[in-house]
């Protein structure tokens, strides 16, 4: 009796001659196959990052390096920012947008400062705002936003009758507006008044003199700030568009009783010469706007470009727009040498900056 197949049948459906001709087949392809050219694709295999209790930042970038996208792209910035720090002959510019101060990133860059790493910075009226708040007693607050007796416009109603600024999961109470005003009107407007006209750099150093002395004088526990840190390093501040912001409007305030007076071009002689005499030059850029154009048009009257770039930033190349546009596009205008090192960091800056700056301040003392 039989099962219904042939005797000389394999019983599992399949021929075994055909079997055998496959596999011959088979062999003769892997045995044949040539690699294609291959003029763009770099033989490099993805690693996988390796992390463990008591790791450094350092180590963390370094284990970065073996994965992709954006992890790579933030072991790129830390190698290229380390280089940049690491060049005796590089001249470092940095921008300073988005709400970096109220929202924790101002020791950082102020430490920055004070240890020799930033040459010029560029940054907002707002920054500068929230950074002399801080130097003269105010704090910022952490919020909780959970508040399901509201809508977010309730919510935000409520603040604004308690007096209470937020600044996303940031707060802020009114008074501290105030006590700054005060201080701008007592302290640093005043002395510059009593010139002809000032740039905008000359009212930021008065600024940060004044926020230094303040500082000192009361005692305050909060650090003195990053423009005390610029003034008592001699590092320029440039801040374009002054006039956009609670700083800017009360110089203009103060102008209307008084002789102030301010040079918005006064700052592009000093700031091009910079630039100019640069033997290499590098750039940090921590969101976009105004101060990251400012940063980079600089180049543009000057023989030279950026030799290093590092930005972070949360914005799309993809609109246009300069606070998304990409460093590669920034070569095309010659703002970047065609050597020039540079990477885009794609993400949250108070995260990343801090992880650059970390790792990299961990490799120069290596």
């Amino acid at each position: 009796m039989t099962d219904g197949h042939d005797s000389d049948d394999t019983g599992d459906g399949h021929d075994a001659e055909a079997d055998d001709d496959h596999d011959a087949h088979d062999g003769e392809d892997h045995a044949g196959y040539e690699e294609p050219d291959r003029t763009t694709f770099d033989h490099d295999p993805v690693g996988h990052s390796h992390v463990w209790a008591g790791m450094s930042v350092g180590e963390l970038a370094d284990q970065y390096g073996h994965a992709g996208i954006g992890a790579a792209g933030v072991h790129e910035a830390v190698d290229i920012y380390t280089a940049m720090l690491e060049d005796d002959d590089c001249t470092v510019f940095m921008s300073l947008a988005g709400a970096m101060v109220p929202t924790g990133m101002r020791r950082i860059v102020s430490d920055l400062i004070r240890d020799g790493h930033v040459d010029a910075l560029i940054t907002t009226g707002a920054n500068l705002t929230h950074d002399a708040i801080e130097a003269i007693g105010g704090k910022h607050h952490h919020g909780d936003h959970e508040h399901p007796d509201l809508d977010d416009r309730e919510f935000d109603e409520q603040l604004r009758d308690e007096q209470v600024d937020r600044i996303y999961n940031v707060y802020l109470p009114q008074e501290h507006f105030s006590l700054f005003e005060a201080h701008l009107r007592d302290n640093v407007f005043p002395p510059l008044a009593e010139q002809e006209s000032v740039g905008i750099a000359e009212l930021c150093a008065e600024l940060g003199k004044a926020n230094s002395e303040r500082n000192e004088a009361e005692g305050i526990e909060e650090d003195a700030g990053i423009a005390a840190a610029a003034y008592d390093e001699d590092v320029p501040i440039y801040c374009p568009a002054v006039q956009d912001s609670v700083f800017g409007l009360q110089a203009w305030m103060y102008s209307q009783i008084s002789d102030l007076t301010l040079d918005a071009l006064a700052d592009m002689t000093p700031l091009t010469d910079l630039a100019y005499h640069a033997d290499t030059a590098g750039c940090l850029l921590v969101g976009g706007g105004v101060p990251k154009n400012f940063t980079l048009q600089t180049m543009l009257v000057t023989p030279g470009a950026y030799d290093y770039g590092v930005q972070i930033t949360m914005d799309s190349p993809s609109t246009g727009g300069l606070s998304g546009a990409t460093l590669d596009e920034a070569r095309s205008w010659g703002k970047l040498t065609k050597e020039a090192r540079n990477v885009t960091v794609l993400g949250d800056a108070t995260v990343h900056l801090p992880l650059i700056v970390a790792a990299a301040r961990e490799r120069l003392e290596e």
